[in-house]
């Protein structure tokens, strides 16, 4: 496997769930566990000004909280004998991205669970920082999904672009020992600019060379939102995986992501692994 180190970053509640199933991935990928345990900070709102003891004695609660997560954390990965490290942050949310992004530079795929996903500002923080600037791909967890590095059935949602390129490089481990990959496009221009005489053709050759088996889906969208015509094709197929590009562009350090990324991070049904 090329995932040789593996980063989650988990909340500092009931992060047990979340935590175990990183130490399973990184026990099959035979990886060495980074965990990141994150708490945003609530500011103090005008009312509080000049700061009040209350709000004082919140930060502290806040950052007891952090340390005994990590400490959980500790113990969790000591008992499962596997190598790691831990390290541990309260911090405003501006400062969240930075953060990731300096902990991801050193990480082959960055995991995140269920608690955070339901976080959009998190999730986008985060995603900032893993996949925009550190340009490491990310795999995000479900509540229900089993943390596999085997996957039996797998979507790689193609569209010929520089994203999808390099999320299906970046997943190619995934798609190796998947039974079955299916590249789908929706609404596939044939042009030569877009998608090519054959759509999905060009790629679904270079993932046979890696030995992949291929299915190529080309799937009209009949005026359906990409994200819902992608989503009903996972339940279709019985996918247990999608790989996609992350769309969207920076400004003022805000990313604002394409819809189809947005809806497939916050809702997808199954593990979704994001690359950019």
């Amino acid at each position: 496997m090329l995932f040789k180190t593996v980063l989650a970053v988990v909340g500092c509640r009931d992060e047990a769930a979340e935590l175990n199933r990183a130490i399973e991935l990184a026990t099959q990928l035979g990886a060495h566990l980074s965990v990141l345990v994150v708490e945003v900070s609530v500011p103090p709102t005008v009312g509080d000004y000049p700061v009040g003891t209350i709000w004082l004695d919140e930060r502290v609660e806040d950052m007891k909280q952090v340390h005994a997560a990590a400490d959980r954390v500790t113990h969790a990965c000591e008992t499962a004998g596997i190598p790691f490290d831990v390290d541990r942050y309260y911090t405003e949310r501006a400062f969240l991205a930075d953060i990731v992004f300096q902990r991801a530079l050193y990480a082959d795929l960055v995991v995140v669970g269920e608690k955070l996903r339901a976080n959009a500002a998190l999730l986008n923080a985060v995603v900032d920082g893993a996949v925009f600037d550190a340009q490491r791909p990310m795999l995000l967890l479900p509540a229900a999904a089993a943390a596999s590095a085997r996957m039996k059935t797998v979507m790689l949602a193609w569209n010929s672009g520089t994203e999808a390129g390099r999320a299906a490089r970046e997943a190619i481990d995934f798609l190796v020992n998947a039974e079955s990959v299916h590249v789908t496009l929706v609404d596939p221009d044939a042009s030569y600019h877009a998608n090519g005489g054959e759509p999905g053709g060009d790629v679904a050759a270079f993932l046979t060379r890696h030995g992949v088996n291929v299915v190529v889906d080309q799937l009209p969208s009949g005026g359906r939102p990409v994200e819902e015509v992608l989503k009903n094709h996972v339940r279709e197929i019985g996918a247990d995986l999608i790989v996609m590009g992350a769309y969207g562009h920076s400004r003022l350090r805000e990313r604002v992501f394409g819809g189809v990324t947005q809806s497939m991070l916050e809702e997808a049904p199954v593990p979704v692994l994001i690359a950019r």
